[in-house]
């Protein structure tokens, strides 16, 4: 069966200033702050954002952060998707990280370094 992309992520340095920028660009509304893996933002900086007709993202970061754009793929299991990317020549980046939601994710990066993101719902 062929895997979905369900989440994109944009991350900067300064996550409350990309909130408001997106926002007048793309006439997106962001939810209150939500605790997301250790790891994919500075607490109290990830912001959902469900424009209509499209996929979830977030946008989030923090000092310490990359400025970047990712997707996610939906998978049954990280860990396991992490470890086949490996088995296929590409590289495991971060994770496998639990949010308090029990959402799963990792990062891997394909054989010329395109990082992707993986997500495993809970249950």
């Amino acid at each position: 069966m062929a895997r979905p992309v369900v989440h994109f992520e944009i991350t900067g340095r300064d996550p409350a200033a990309l909130h408001r920028w997106f926002g007048e660009l793309f006439a997106w509304d962001f939810d209150e702050p939500s605790t997301v893996a250790e790891g994919i933002s500075d607490p109290g900086t990830y912001h959902f954002t469900a424009p209509e007709g499209g996929i979830p993202g977030g946008v989030a970061g923090g000092p310490g952060y990359t400025p970047g754009t990712l997707f996610y793929v939906a998978v049954d299991d990280v860990e396991a998707a992490l470890a086949r990317a490996e088995e296929l020549g590409g590289r495991r980046v971060f994770g496998p990280a639990a949010a308090p939601s029990g959402l799963v994710v990792g990062h891997l990066a394909d054989p010329e370094g395109n990082v992707v993101g993986l997500a495993a719902l809970p249950g």
